[in-house]
């Protein structure tokens, strides 16, 4: 079983993500679960979602304690959460940015970088001081794993979105081809 754990603000799309992940995923043979946790629910304030996903029923109903990889949409939560807590060793942390923020020790993990926010307002997603940076962040996030494929990611996108579905799938095929390792 592989766990996932999203880090990002509300209104970045965090939730969003998992649940357009966990379809992609779905679609691809596995079986999945994901589900969100709130603090207080507003723009900006800290948003987790969870995202498991194996070949066999899942039968497990907790929290998500130590993930596998985890996705962190917003640099800045660096700052004010833990992170990393309970990422297993080798995991991957894909982080939203050119460059992992300074003074942190991400020695023992993968890395993995991509500009989620400057291909969001590219593909004009949200708005310039908020932009919606979800779907880019998903699809660096398959790149890395190499499955799901982009084809059927954009499906997901597609079936789940319900406006800018075109700039959405752009959004994460742009950040496929442009996540750093």
């Amino acid at each position: 079983m592989q766990e996932i754990r999203f880090h990002g603000r509300g209104g970045q799309g965090t939730v969003v993500a998992s649940v357009i992940l966990a379809k992609a995923f779905f679609k691809a043979g596995y079986d999945v679960q994901t589900f969100p946790v709130f603090g207080v629910e507003r723009r900006g304030a800290p948003v987790e979602a969870y995202l498991r996903l194996d070949h066999q029923k899942i039968l497990i109903r907790s929290n998500l304690y130590t993930p596998d990889h985890i996705v962190v949409q917003d640099a800045k939560l660096f700052d004010v959460a833990d992170v990393t807590r309970g990422l297993k060793p080798g995991g991957w942390i894909l982080i939203n940015g050119q460059k992992p923020p300074q003074g942190l020790d991400l020695s023992g993990f993968r890395v993995a970088l991509v500009d989620g926010t400057r291909i969001a307002l590219e593909n004009r997603l949200g708005t310039r001081t908020h932009p919606i940076i979800n779907t880019a962040m998903i699809g660096a996030f398959a790149k890395i794993m190499e499955v799901p494929s982009l084809e059927i990611l954009q499906d997901a996108i597609s079936e789940e979105i319900p406006i800018k579905i075109q700039a959405n799938v752009d959004a994460a095929r742009d950040a496929y081809a442009a996540v750093r390792f």
